[in-house]
């Protein structure tokens, strides 16, 4: 089981269970001082069981639940900001049989701090039992707002995942002004796994090839991938669109995780803008937005894209109406050809979590003698030149340890993958 401020994770009915479920939710609880709390989940055949143990927790401490439903997560942290806090039942982009818990306070995701509530046993005294409500969400409306209508009718293909962006990336798009395909729509019979930044989204390639654009979504809708031209994008070109979207909208400060493109950073600052890097993770990103009053952001590891205004998480299915908007602009064509100049790669190795730390100091020992440049405010970062940089950093989802890399070379960005990749086994082999 993962215990960390992306939420907690496991595999259902094995390291988590319902009385696992019971207990964080109580323990929840203290924070919400609304003592009210919005709900949803993914599409993930256990989603219901943990939902109602988690509903019957926060009820039983005077809370009442507004209930979603089956909703991506971006629409139960809209939500959250009207009600106080929010919960999602999802693992996000893990395997079908994992599932999870993701907390929600005025808006935000918990932060450091508030975690060792959530994981430490809270005796919640209350006179009073909550009650659960079937609620609807305006987050359609709510984001056609922000982005607009569309005039020139922009054919696109939508590949679901079998998740829970189903019933909102297409209609959101549609409504907007857009022609949509939907691929992959149910979980039952679906072709690709539950994680499209790593997933080579062979049907949406074959299916958006004489379209415009092709969106895919992760599980519970908050990470988004493009693919342009029968050409899976990386990552990074998702959030890239979206920061030249906000450029376009006069937005000049950023945060960007530690491990977005070098190419993003160059294209703010070119035009005026500024950059702040945040440690990998969608609360880090936003934590620092808050502190420093930043107006748009992400992380590129996940393709999300975070528009603070709108809502405080990665944003994959606002992000998909966004770019859209911008079918057939210059500033859309502008941003491609920038981030094609550049390489980006993200790997991985398993890695047993007991010995993440160890491996990751080993690694910064070497580091240090190999690189002028090192940068430790998430694992290890070295600059290898001013297009060229690689980065390790344990994951904190999984047993393994991640390698993401980019240079403006893409054969001198392989080897740097493949060096880095044996460097951190040897270092496993070495500490355990």
């Amino acid at each position: 089981m993962k215990k960390t401020i992306s939420g907690i994770r496991g595999i259902f009915g094995d390291d988590l269970n319902p009385k696992d479920v019971l207990e964080f939710a109580n323990n929840f609880s203290s924070l919400v001082k609304s003592k009210k709390c919005v709900i949803g989940k993914d599409t993930r055949p256990s989603g219901p069981i943990v939902q109602e143990a988690a509903s019957a927790s926060l009820m039983k401490n005077g809370i009442d639940v507004f209930n979603l439903g089956t909703v991506p997560t971006p629409v139960v942290f809209r939500e959250a900001r009207k009600y106080g806090a929010g919960l999602v039942i999802s693992s996000s982009h893990n395997p079908i049989e994992w599932n999870g818990m993701k907390f929600i306070i005025e808006g935000r995701g918990i932060n450091e701090q508030e975690l060792p509530q959530i994981i430490k046993h809270q005796e919640i005294p209350t006179s009073t039992i909550g009650v659960e409500r079937d609620i609807s969400s305006s987050y359609i409306e709510d984001a056609k707002k922000i982005i607009g209508d569309i005039k020139n009718k922009p054919d696109i293909v939508v590949d679901i995942g079998g998740g829970a962006a189903k019933g909102f990336a297409p209609e959101l798009l549609e409504k907007i002004g857009c022609t949509v395909k939907v691929i992959n729509e149910n979980l039952e019979g679906c072709n690709r796994g539950p994680d499209p930044t790593y997933d080579e989204l062979s049907d949406l390639v074959a299916a958006s090839n004489k379209k415009e654009i092709g969106f895919a979504f992760d599980l519970d809708g908050d990470r988004l991938v493009v693919v342009r031209n029968g050409k899976k994008q990386t990552a990074d070109v998702t959030l890239g669109l979206g920061v030249a979207k906000s450029l376009d909208l006069g937005y000049k400060r950023f945060v960007l995780s530690i491990d977005t493109s070098v190419s993003v950073e160059k294209f703010i600052v070119e035009r005026g803008g500024s950059v702040q890097r945040s440690k990998v993770g969608e609360a880090n990103v936003i934590d620092l937005m808050l502190k420093n009053n930043a107006q748009a952001g992400g992380e590129g590891s996940s393709g999300g894209f975070i528009l603070p205004e709108f809502n405080y998480c990665r944003e994959g299915i606002l992000t998909s109406g966004l770019i859209a908007s911008m079918l057939g602009t210059p500033e859309f064509n502008e941003i491609l050809n920038y981030m094609e100049s550049y390489s980006q790669i993200r790997d991985k190795t398993p890695i047993d979590a007991d010995f993440h730390d160890k491996v990751i100091e080993e690694v910064k020992s070497r580091f240090s003698k190999d690189y002028s440049e090192t940068v430790s405010m998430d694992g290890i970062k070295g600059i290898i030149d001013e297009d060229s940089w690689v980065l390790i950093r344990k994951s904190n989802t999984e047993d393994i340890i991640r390698v993401s890399a980019e240079s403006n070379n893409e054969a001198k960005c392989r080897e740097i993958v493949k060096n880095t990749l044996e460097l951190v086994n040897k270092c496993y082999d070495k500490v355990r």
